[in-house]
């Protein structure tokens, strides 16, 4: 039986539009991944929450438990990737491993996740925006005035394809990166705080040692993501079958170990009392900005601030990339709407995918907006909520799907570890990790926990859900061309391709 017949119909007719291949290498794929993380945004943002109400001065060793469970993830998900290139990813992968129905369902959610990702991160690019313009000029701006103009800003530069992006957010990426080196280098070469370097906090069998363990756990958890859009890139990179794979590990044990040395010099720079009284303070960047002011000097505070805006512009353009390309993947199937499948002429790039998700990220701001809520504590906080706790259910259903796949195929590259013992590890960790936003939705949500839209969070996800499900049985039911197709258009010269043969191929980055 050959590769295509094995997993079902892997042709499609030849209006199928295509993603300009060759516009991005590995160091392209890394910093897009990496971007979508924020780590800047994620430190700032988790960081004081980990700390104040969650792991406490055990935050670091937090960080290496969930690095070590990611990365288990990840090994299974990356032996998804040497077989299957889509710009759907987790959308094509469950649905060559769970089959079309789950793959249906899985895909509506990982859209609902990307496309109010974007909404969330403008909401606290504005919130970091207003606060720049006014400590640093004096000017006193609405929020909404930065939040409209990211979103512009955003739908400009992603009309191109994927090279003009990555170019932008491997500036933003390498400014914030160096900052949180610098500043955490300048620490440990002081020796620490009034602690000393607290050498104990990296202890990773006290990750379940804080307060309140499960809730750092799960912010942790959240910090992360954004990595997994490195599959989505495939039909767009060079020799995806290498780079993908080699760029998701290198997302993901890269930000484990930023993270984890950041939190352990945060705690060591401000010493552990002042760190969590800091971090559960009113003002909690100041986890940052003192030690920054202290260590560094009156110029890393101002730079910390503006880089905190490039940090969460980069997250948010990331973010509509991937909403885009998923909206690109269900469109160019025949779902939703066909003219989400089209390319643009000239940059290959899904524009008119993108110009909806535009549309869809300034509705959802405009009604955060018409309802005066708050852009950091309800725009930002809830919708970030929403989406992942949608993308951690479809992890947890990709790491299933992997175990099924190669339980099915590619007996040559069956592994007990990597096909099933580690995805089989990953997918519980990502449950685990439902569970505990889910115990914890109160204290995640803060003041935003009373408002209406929060209590329709987890309906929302289920009706989603529902939504794929009929979907996918209609379209079995009336449209059995089109069902076919579901979730099975993946590159034609790198679908089901036998290892040997995609060894052979040179490695460009």
């Amino acid at each position: 039986m050959s590769a295509a017949e094995q997993v079902g119909t892997t042709q499609e007719p030849p209006a199928t539009q295509r993603l300009k291949a060759n516009s991005v290498g590995l160091t392209g794929v890394v910093f897009m991944a990496l971007a979508t993380a924020a780590p800047i945004t994620a430190m700032t943002g988790n960081l004081p929450i980990i700390i104040g109400a969650g792991s406490g001065s055990a935050a670091p060793a937090a960080f290496i438990f969930v690095t070590a469970v990611l990365t288990v993830f990840t090994i299974g998900y990356v032996a998804m990737a040497r077989h299957i290139t889509a710009a759907g990813a987790f959308y094509g992968y469950i649905s060559h491993g769970l089959g079309r129905v789950a793959g249906m369902a899985s895909g509506l959610l990982a859209v609902l996740a990307y496309v109010v990702f974007e909404a969330s991160i403008v909401g606290i690019f504005a919130y970091f925006a207003q606060a720049a313009f006014a400590s640093q000029f004096g000017v006193h701006w609405p929020w909404q005035v930065f939040a409209l103009a990211m979103l512009a800003v955003t739908a400009a530069l992603t009309y191109f394809d994927l090279h003009v992006a990555s170019r932008v957010l491997c500036v933003f990426l390498v400014g914030e990166v160096l900052m949180l080196t610098l500043l955490s280098g300048s620490i440990l070469f002081h020796g620490g705080g009034p602690d000393g370097l607290v050498p104990h906090t990296l202890n990773p069998l006290k990750a379940f040692a804080g307060p309140s363990a499960g809730l750092g756990l799960f912010f942790c958890f959240w910090s992360w993501i954004g990595f997994e859009s490195t599959a989505m890139y495939g039909e767009e990179s060079r020799n995806p079958k290498r780079i993908i794979p080699r760029a998701t590990l290198i997302a993901v044990i890269g930000l484990g170990v930023l993270y984890t040395f950041v939190t352990w010099m945060t705690l060591s720079g401000n010493g552990l009392a002042k760190s969590a009284s800091t971090a559960a303070g009113s003002s909690p960047l100041d986890l940052f900005l003192v030690p920054a002011q202290q260590y560094l000097g009156h110029w890393a505070v101002t730079v910390f601030g503006w880089l905190m805006c490039t940090s969460a512009f980069a997250c948010g353009m990331a973010f509509h990339n991937c909403a885009a390309r998923y909206l690109y993947a269900i469109g160019r199937e025949g779902f939703i709407s066909p003219a989400l499948g089209r390319t643009h002429p000239r940059h290959g790039s899904p524009h008119i995918a993108s110009f909806v998700q535009t549309a869809i990220a300034l509705a959802i701001v405009v009604g955060f907006w018409a309802e005066n809520q708050d852009p950091y504590g309800s725009l930002y906080t809830l919708t970030a909520i929403l989406g992942t706790l949608a993308l951690l259910i479809v992890q947890a259903l990709c790491s299933f799907s992997v175990i099924a796949y190669f339980r099915r195929n590619h007996p040559e590259t069956r592994h007990w570890f990597r096909t099933f013992t580690a995805p089989l590890l990953g997918g519980l960790g990502m449950l685990a990790a439902v569970y505990l936003l889910m115990a914890n939705l109160d204290t995640a949500a803060g003041a935003a926990s009373k408002t209406l839209f929060f209590k329709l969070i987890p309906w929302i996800v289920g009706a989603v859900f529902a939504i794929g499900i009929a979907l996918a049985l209609y379209m079995r039911a009336r449209h059995p061309d089109r069902y076919e197709r579901m979730g099975r258009i993946v590159m034609e010269d790198t679908a089901e391709r036998e290892p040997e043969q995609a060894a052979a191929e040179p490695a460009r980055s």
